[in-house]
This record gives structure tokens, C-alpha cells and sequence, in this order.
């Protein structure tokens, strides 16, 4: 444990850890509050961990090789402030826990079970590579699945942590909507070819349906 503590980290990770902003470290250090241990020949600052816990006792301080992954995803390009906020959570929460973390992003449907994101951890866990996963909720990795991923979590002594496991405020309804209006958009297409004007009736019929209900 004793070398964990004397590790040097960056300003960006030293941040990380006490879940603050650079430019906050940089004013601490000027103020006088919390001088760097180390100044690299190009100036940069160097932290000890020791050095951070004593600013703030409550963290605590993993020393496991296997990774933490925390993972992030939206459904669509229009979610990608969602998705930045998602980060950030997961971000703070492993950082403040002391977690040696790692964070995977996906942009695409909760029912594609083929995105990058969710195919690299899946292999990482497969391998024994992984410790704990961490979501901001459950449906950010799967709409309907999780519980498989879950169980495989499980065979692989990884821990699951949840950090918000009520239901999701940000537009449940609407992001299932147009994970639904995906796949019918690709059986359309392959039922009556992506310009015929049946697929083109189909879907515009569709949309009407969802903008009624839903307000998409």
C-alpha cells in the first residue's frame, strides 16, 4: 500500500481523484492550499496520493491490477450533452472511490447488442480483465438484456454498481421510441428496399404515431 501512496500523479488525474478542476488545483497551489510534491522539468505538477488523501480522508484507494470500466451510451447524435453529463458522473463517483477506472462510451440503440462499446467490454470481462462495472443506470447498457450481461458479471466475479437505480428521468419514453423506430426502419427497408414508397409510407405513418404519443 505504501507505494500506492507515493505514487506521482498529473494535475488531470490528481483532479480526477479529488473531483475538482484543474484550474482549482492551480489555485490552490498559488494560494498555498496544496503545493505539488514534484515539478516536472517542463513545470508541470506531480501529486502524491499520499498527498491527496490528507486533503480529503474520504478517499479511498484501490490498489487491485484488474480494471474498473465505467460505461456510458446514448441512442442518437441529439443525446451527446446527455451522454458528456453521463461521463462526468461516472467520472466523479470512480474517481472519489479510488477506483483505477477506465470509461467506454457507445453512441446507438439500447437494442443493438453490436455496438463497439459494449463489445469491448464484453471481451474485457470475458477475459478477466475487469473488476467492478459502474453505470449511471441500468439501461445505459442495454433496453432489454442487461440482466444477461448481469449474469455474466456474476460468473466473472465482477461487481456491478449502479449508481442511480431508480428510474431514468431523461425522456425514458422517447429514447425507447426511436430505438423502436430503428428497427422497423431496418426491416422496411429490407421488406420493400429503402426507397420504395411503401418503406417511405410505413415510416412516415410511424413517426405520426410516435410524434402523437410520445412527442418526439
Amino acid at each position: 500500500m505504501i507505494w500506492v501512496m507515493e505514487q506521482l500523479l498529473a494535475i488531470g488525474r490528481a483532479a480526477k481523484v479529488l473531483g475538482v478542476s484543474i484550474q482549482t488545483l492551480r489555485n490552490w497551489d498559488k494560494k498555498g492550499l496544496l503545493k505539488p510534491d514534484e515539478l516536472t522539468r517542463g513545470g508541470e505538477r506531480r501529486y502524491k496520493l499520499s498527498t491527496l488523501k490528507s486533503i480529503n480522508h474520504n478517499i479511498v484507494f484501490n490498489t487491485d491490477e484488474l480494471k474498473t470500466i465505467a460505461y456510458a451510451r446514448v441512442s442518437s447524435h441529439d443525446q451527446k450533452e446527455d451522454l458528456v453529463r453521463q461521463v462526468q458522473v461516472l467520472e466523479m463517483y470512480c474517481s472519489q472511490q479510488g477506483f483505477r477506472y477506465e470509461i467506454i462510451q457507445d453512441l446507438g440503440s439500447g437494442m443493438n447488442y453490436y455496438k463497439k462499446g459494449l463489445t469491448k467490454l464484453l471481451n474485457l470481462i470475458l477475459n478477466g480483465e475487469v473488476k467492478r462495472l459502474v453505470l449511471t443506470h441500468k439501461d445505459r447498457l442495454l433496453r432489454f438484456g442487461a440482466e444477461l450481461v448481469f449474469s455474466i458479471c456474476e460468473a466473472k466475479n465482477v461487481e456491478v454498481i449502479i449508481i442511480n437505480k431508480g428510474e431514468e428521468n431523461v425522456k425514458f419514453e422517447e429514447e425507447l421510441a426511436k430505438d423502436v423506430l430503428e428497427i422497423i426502419t431496418v426491416f422496411s427497408a429490407r421488406l420493400y428496399g429503402s426507397r420504395s414508397k411503401k418503406n417511405k409510407k410505413l415510416l412516415d405513418d410511424m413517426q405520426k404515431v410516435v410524434v402523437e404519443n410520445v412527442g418526439i
